[in-house]
């Protein structure tokens, strides 16, 4: 491996000199910079980042920390966060934690250590209700997705209480009575979205069905076994709402299973405008979130904050839309 020692040998200057002329800075002879950058390039000699990192307290990468990288919403999210990062010079180190507040702890320390520049987070539940230091990680972070109450940290998400609860009245008004809920368990994601569902039902004087509400944990196999008791139910749901597109494509598999048909059958609305979404037959209604946005949004807050720690902090509420398909029979 070429150091930058043997470049200063063979450019017959000190190891300074060549720092100084890799890093642009001035008082240096343009002579000098030549000759430095011929042999840098005659070497192929790669910086230690690591080392520089060390030296100036800086770093070109950020981290995207998310809940479930297998979950669309978060998979364009990532698609505009490196968009976003590669425009500013940025890299970005992507971290997946399951919903594991152990595994995003870890996760999270590891990221100090490495001296990144910033962190973008998708938080647990547990995270947001107790890990409240997060500023004392000494680095710039952003929240998306989830709310984050009394942190000082930038945030970007959209009203899940509210957009839950347009999705469970447009049901309502098209005649569905008995509409079940799956939300996800583990982020508060679910339980805002819990809360909106359960807000419409009381606004359209509807009295929950207990049975007809569960918890899971957002995968497609949760959502399929979920989904299962609720169609083994004496009565069961005449529609049915789920709080990400990963459950909801374990209730399609469900009803599929059950030789039911949407929406003659049972009615079928969620979150997340996915390709799958539109191209089912018949297609789903669904809650078209701003992901790209989202992670744009939250990749120049970060650089921002970056640039300029002493900033005050900010929170983005961006809008959803309400797509009306043909899965809930309207």
């Amino acid at each position: 491996m070429v150091k930058i020692k043997d470049v200063a040998n063979a450019a017959g200057v000190s190891t300074a000199t060549v720092s100084r002329v890799l890093a642009n800075k001035p008082h240096v002879r343009r002579e000098v910079h030549d000759r430095v950058m011929k042999v840098v390039k005659k070497l192929n000699y790669r910086p230690n980042r690591v080392a520089q990192n060390l030296r100036s307290n800086s770093s070109k990468i950020i981290a995207l920390v998310v809940s479930d990288i297998e979950n669309p919403f978060f998979q364009r999210v990532s698609r505009a966060v490196d968009d976003a990062a590669y425009e500013h010079g940025y890299i970005v180190m992507l971290c997946n934690t399951d919903e594991n507040p152990v595994k995003e702890e870890s996760c999270l320390n590891l990221l100090r250590d490495e001296n990144v520049a910033g962190v973008i987070l998708s938080p647990t539940r547990q995270t947001i209700e107790r890990f409240t230091d997060i500023p004392a990680l000494n680095m710039p972070v952003v929240i998306v997705d989830r709310h984050a109450n009394n942190l000082e940290v930038d945030n970007v998400l959209i009203d899940n209480v509210q957009s839950a609860h347009i999705l469970t009245s447009h049901l309502i008004e098209h005649g569905y009575q008995r509409i079940g809920g799956i939300f996800g368990v583990g982020s508060n994601t679910g339980s805002l979205r819990h809360e909106g569902f359960m807000q419409a039902l009381k606004d359209h004087n509807i009295k929950p069905a207990t049975e007809l509400i569960k918890f899971a944990n957002p995968r497609e196999d949760d959502g399929f076994k979920t989904t299962m008791n609720l169609l083994n139910l004496e009565s069961r749901p005449d529609a049915i709402i789920t709080s990400n597109s990963l459950l909801a494509a374990g209730v399609l598999l469900a009803i599929r299973e059950s030789k039911l048909t949407i929406p003659k059958d049972i009615a079928l609305a969620s979150f997340d405008d996915t390709t799958c979404a539109q191209l089912l037959e018949p297609a789903m209604t669904v809650i078209d979130q701003p992901t790209y946005e989202i992670g744009r949004t939250a990749a120049e807050l970060l650089i921002k904050r970056i640039q300029d720690p002493t900033r005050s902090n900010r929170e983005v509420v961006l809008k959803t839309k309400l797509i009306i398909r043909q899965s809930c029979g309207c």
